[in-house]
């Protein structure tokens, strides 16, 4: 273990309250609830699913509302690994003094502004294509809304933990409904009727792999796409214009990179997986995919699915490139009205 580990965990841990105190409350009331309860259950090693004491969760929410009041105005602090202080979002040095003890950092800028922040020990590690993904385990420091994977450079992160909640929230959002349709085909692929435990970890295992996919297709939507992109993003657009390029190149990326490989690995619980998860904005620019049969899918036909990626590589690059040379306010219009944009 690498000296001072606790002094590390503190710190990073600090930064991320002084996160959350600044934007938590931002969220609308029933997400800041959702992610507040995930949070208490992470923080308390509470498994997913399993009952919580109303009363202690009212304590420590009001507690962590007390904290946030006397760290909201503070700066973010250095990040001691060792001997030495690092500035908290220079990531790549960090992951340079901790990678070899089998830890790995993250630290960056997130939709709407918010930092993120985070500490775990390092599953795995891979290499390809110009690109390193780091593969986190176990966290020992997190703020709320924990992202489970996120690409900074030439490195992503894949963050099982953050996945695992992702997912059993899916699952549990499910089990209110049970209602039919690639949700409900994916979960019965992995056996989650019999056993909601076991099929939670065999999701992880192969969405472990679509997420990492998924990063290797934002890597190269942004090498098609330049860095004018990333600098449109973090000027500060406003949040349904923000939305709308998100969507985009979260489209642009799968294009790419993710279905066309889980298209050739048969890797239909996964394609269905995706489908389910087709929402918001994503939905609303691709009736086409919305659309699709996952019946099909799950059959594994996966022909048209095939022919719909390949239309969507050409046009999303291209939309991409319009709101890339349009003005935000623009780009804040179109938001409103995705029709010209949108691939039916």
């Amino acid at each position: 273990m690498i000296p001072a580990f606790d002094r590390l965990v503190a710190a990073v841990q600090r930064n991320c309250h002084i996160s959350d105190a600044r934007h938590a409350r931002g969220m609308t009331l029933c997400t800041y609830l959702l992610e507040m309860r995930e949070f208490y259950r992470w923080e308390a090693g509470i498994a997913p699913g399993a009952p919580l004491e109303r009363a202690a969760v009212g304590a420590w929410l009001n507690a962590r509302e007390a904290l946030w009041e006397t760290l909201e105005a503070e700066e973010f602090a250095a990040v001691p690994v060792g001997d030495e202080e690092f500035a908290p979002f220079e990531v790549a040095a960090i992951n340079r003094a901790l990678v070899p003890h089998g830890l790995v950092y993250g630290a960056g800028i997130g939709r709407f502004g918010k930092p993120h922040f985070f500490l775990g020990e390092l599953a795995r590690r891979e290499e390809g294509d110009g690109l390193v993904v780091l593969v986190s385990g176990r966290e020992h420091a997190r703020d709320l809304g924990a992202l489970p994977a996120a690409l900074q450079g030439d490195t992503a992160f894949v963050r099982r933990e953050a996945l695992r909640q992702w997912l059993w929230e899916k699952a549990e959002a499910w089990m209110m409904k049970q209602t039919p349709g690639a949700l409900a085909m994916a979960l019965a692929a992995h056996g989650f009727a019999t056993d909601p435990h076991a099929a939670l970890e065999r999701m992880l295992e192969a969405e472990t792999e679509t997420a990492i996919l998924h990063e290797r297709g934002e890597h190269a939507a942004g090498r098609l796409l330049g860095p004018a992109w990333e600098e449109r993003l973090a000027c500060g657009c406003r949040r349904r214009a923000e939305i709308l390029m998100r969507a985009v190149r979260d489209h642009l990326a799968d294009c790419l990179v993710t279905l066309p490989a889980l298209i050739e690995r048969e890797a239909w619980p996964s394609l269905l997986f995706w489908l389910a998860n087709l929402d918001g904005m994503r939905r609303t620019l691709w009736p086409e995919m919305a659309g699709a049969d996952s019946a099909k899918v799950g059959a594994g036909e996966t022909a048209s699915l095939a022919a719909a990626v390949r239309r969507g590589a050409s046009h999303w690059q291209d939309v991409a490139r319009r709101l890339l040379a349009a003005e935000e306010r623009e780009i804040e219009a179109l938001s409103h009205d995705v029709s010209t944009l949108a691939l039916a």
